[in-house]
């Protein structure tokens, strides 16, 4: 496995052309994207998804690795940041763990955590952000652990399963992370 970030919960890798076959499912899965950006929420055909992940490959502004658990090597999911700015030193973090039987068992929040880690460490970020779905009650505690706060909500912008809902902004600044220790 070409390990990138090691943490106690998971290790990060580079995404693989091989991974298709899973993101394809996920795609698919509409429990899986229920809170994901609106792009998945249509239909996605095997050569779309293809495509997708060879520009995803290629984007060298975002970060973007696969989640796979230490005692694993199966994928379970992806995380990163986009939106990278370097002059306001800020982006935005984005996560899908796409195998549920990994839901609920700490690996987003280990995975946040690593990310976050290495956006401030490395990428010499001072703010990184994300939205989440204010039904997405798993997420933002997995956000919150990993040090996230609340500091807005966007009133009905996001739009699923035939009603509105909020999106809740969350972030960590640089002092507040080297608050934690970490």
């Amino acid at each position: 496995m070409n390990a990138f970030l090691i943490g106690e919960k998971v290790v990060l890798r580079s995404l693989e052309l091989e991974d298709l076959e899973l993101f394809w499912a996920w795609f698919a899965d509409r429990e899986v994207i229920r809170y994901s950006m609106g792009t998945w929420l249509l239909p996605w055909s095997k050569k779309e998804t293809e495509q997708w992940l060879h520009q995803t490959l290629q984007d060298k502004a975002t970060l973007t690795l696969g989640v796979v658990k230490k005692d694993g090597s199966q994928l379970i999911g992806y995380a990163g940041i986009t939106s990278i700015s370097h002059i306001n030193h800020s982006g935005e973090y984005y996560i899908l763990l796409g195998e549920k039987s990994s839901w609920g068992q700490g690996y987003g929040t280990a995975a946040t955590q690593l990310i976050v880690d290495y956006g401030f460490a490395s990428l010499n970020l001072h703010r990184i952000m994300l939205t989440v779905s204010s039904l997405n009650t798993g997420g933002i505690k997995a956000y919150t652990r990993a040090g996230f706060q609340q500091e807005g909500r966007l009133r009905d912008a996001c739009y699923r399963d035939g009603a509105y809902h909020d999106k809740i902004v969350m972030s960590i600044l640089r002092p507040e992370w080297e608050a934690k220790g970490s």
